[in-house]
């Protein structure tokens, strides 16, 4: 059976690695309907967005077909430059988002966002932590890539403790600074993902998720508004016109949809009861408008994608493919899950948007980016070939590996070359 394997597997690479084969059209259908539904609601809230701050009804739509515009080019570009030239940016990169980092720290805040995490320039703002996120998955799927190849994925010296500091410069500057708790944990999440795809021991993944839970206990006893947030989770009820407001407007919100939604433009909340309305509270805009059958539907959006990019971190043909992919994953899947969670009660306000859907430039623009490194990678996908690199007494001849991971080869054209 070994024999067999190898023979096969040389004759599939023996001209080349990888070739190139029709992209997963999916991973662009299903962005776009989720842009779509947020442009709608965005849209269809504008008037009482409008009424409330005193601006033009058309300025929120406007903005927003800017950011998708900027977010369609983003996604052009990231899907036509090789990962390769990616990974040779990966330290520019990583400086470019430090300086912005540093450079929004030092940016005079405004009433309405008190919190050094925008970089304001005029009537522009760009939010730090979302190119942060960007270099950060190039950084870590390049650095953990390379451990991985070498053998010290494992290693104290060699991989984890840089992680851990990375990991302490990130919670120390965006958590206790810039005051964004959610952000961390986004960023917590990609980090934890990307090291488990590449092969980290669960120990060392277990020491730096207890770092993290000691971390978090930390950041939120040491802040009082952390706390009262806290407290307003576990009691939304008692807190309703003070720390719980928005809390108790959002469950107010999505229980007005009932089964199917009040329609487009018969919204309440939006008329100054529900702040951020456009923003990190579009979930429950969206579920007053279209109620329980349409969250669901978006919802199905999501986990539809999410599959997809699942299938695609198992088909990746190469580390350095698969970690960013994975990155992704937990990147989007968090957000979505902190946003929806927070609307509907199951967790605490994190001030994280809805992917795709909320209005917002900085976030629009970045995804998008994202969302063109893995249509690239998708041009280059694997099939699963079904063999034993070494068998163990007891296991079928049709089981995967020795370590329980399924064998992957590159794409091939001729049918013959799949297993």
């Amino acid at each position: 059976m070994n024999e067999r394997f190898a023979s096969t597997s040389e004759r599939v690479t023996s001209d080349e690695q990888v070739r190139r084969h029709k992209p997963d059209y999916l991973l662009v259908i299903i962005p776009l309907l989720l842009v779509a539904i947020g442009l709608i609601v965005v849209y269809a809230i504008s008037p009482a967005l409008g009424a409330t701050d005193g601006s033009a009804g058309s300025h929120y739509v406007s903005r927003q077909l800017i950011a998708i515009a900027l977010s369609i080019i983003a996604f052009l570009i990231t899907a036509r430059i090789p990962l390769k030239q990616w990974r040779k940016w990966q330290t520019p990169l990583l400086i470019i988002a430090v300086l912005g980092t540093l450079l929004a720290l030092v940016t005079p805040v405004v009433p309405q966002y008190p919190a050094h995490r925008w970089i304001r320039l005029g009537g522009l703002s760009l939010q730090s932590v979302e190119v942060l996120k960007f270099a950060l998955l190039i950084w870590l799927g390049s650095f953990l890539a390379a451990r991985s190849k070498d053998g010290t994925i494992g290693h104290t010296k060699l991989t984890l403790q840089p992680l851990l500091i990375a990991l302490g410069t990130i919670g120390a500057i965006v958590a206790g600074i810039q005051s964004d708790l959610g952000s961390t944990g986004v960023i917590v999440a990609m980090m934890a993902a990307m090291a488990f795809i590449a092969g980290m021991p669960m120990k060392r993944v277990m020491t730096i998720g207890a770092i993290v839970a000691i971390g978090t206990i930390l950041a939120v006893s040491a802040i009082p508004y952390r706390r009262a947030r806290l407290l307003t989770y576990l009691h939304p009820a008692d807190n309703c016109l003070t720390t719980g407001y928005q809390a108790c407007q959002a469950l107010i919100a999505v229980g007005s949809g009932g089964m199917v939604g009040l329609g487009l433009g018969r919204s309440v909340q939006a008329y100054g009861y529900l702040p951020e309305a456009q923003n990190d509270s579009i979930f429950a805009i969206y579920a007053e408008k279209f109620g329980f059958v349409g969250s669901m539907v978006l919802i199905g959006l999501f986990v539809a994608l999410f599959a997809r990019l699942r299938l695609i971190v198992e088909r990746s043909s190469d580390m350095f493919s698969r970690l960013l992919v994975a990155g992704i994953l937990a990147w989007l899947s968090t957000q979505m899950i902190i946003n929806v969670g927070a609307m509907i009660g199951l967790l605490p306000l994190k001030g994280i948007t809805l992917p795709f859907v909320s209005y917002g430039g900085t976030s629009v623009l970045f995804v998008g980016a994202a969302m063109g490194l893995v249509f690239q990678i998708s041009h280059y996908t694997s099939f699963t070939a079904r063999h034993v690199v070494k068998r163990r007494p007891g296991r079928s001849s049709h089981e995967d590996s020795d370590d329980g991971r399924r064998i992957r080869r590159p794409y091939h054209p001729d049918p013959s070359g799949r297993a």
